[in-house]
């Protein structure tokens, strides 16, 4: 296995980092569930995206779907998350990972008491924000137009009764 090909062809190197204090206040607040773009598509280039999802209690999250073009991983920093990896629900606690690749089922809520905060983070890195700022907007004006919003975002939903919150997948 070897390096990629480079992408910097310079020779001295650049200013380029992009630090965001821990206190920034969250990119966008939903419910009980605020997102922190930690770093976007726009920010990385499409190489990934980063975000923090802090969940409060009872959050539903995002009900069984896959993605055809990005991978999704789950990292806990705090708190507990079900995560549902295609076959089991598992419980993921401080410091468990979960990785999806591209077409692997998944799903996770909070249904505990207590709030949770995770990382979330695809690659490559699509332009998930619109995602999570209009997909209830897109809930509200119905099914078919919903699927077509989702579809756009490289989510698709499985249409099973036993699902476990509502359409609003990361």
């Amino acid at each position: 296995m070897s390096n990629p090909h480079p992408r910097y062809l310079g020779d001295k190197g650049e200013i380029s980092a992009v630090f965001r204090p821990a206190d920034t206040a969250p990119d966008l607040t939903s419910g009980a569930t605020a997102t922190h773009c930690l770093a976007s598509h726009a920010t990385t280039g499409g190489e990934f995206g980063l975000y923090r999802v802090d969940m409060g209690p009872k959050a539903p999250g995002a009900r069984t779907h896959f993605h055809r073009a990005i991978s999704e991983s789950f990292y806990v920093l705090s708190g507990e998350v079900r995560l549902y990896d295609g076959s089991d629900w598992l419980t993921g606690r401080q410091g468990d990972f979960l990785y999806v690749p591209a077409g692997g089922l998944h799903a996770f809520k909070n249904d505990t008491d207590e709030p949770l905060s995770m990382l979330t983070l695809f690659a490559p890195g699509a332009p998930r924000e619109e995602y999570f700022e209009r997909v209830a907007e897109f809930a509200r004006r119905g099914p078919q137009e919903l699927k077509a919003f989702q579809v756009k975002h490289d989510s698709y939903f499985l249409d099973t009764p036993e699902e476990p919150g509502p359409e609003t997948a990361r």
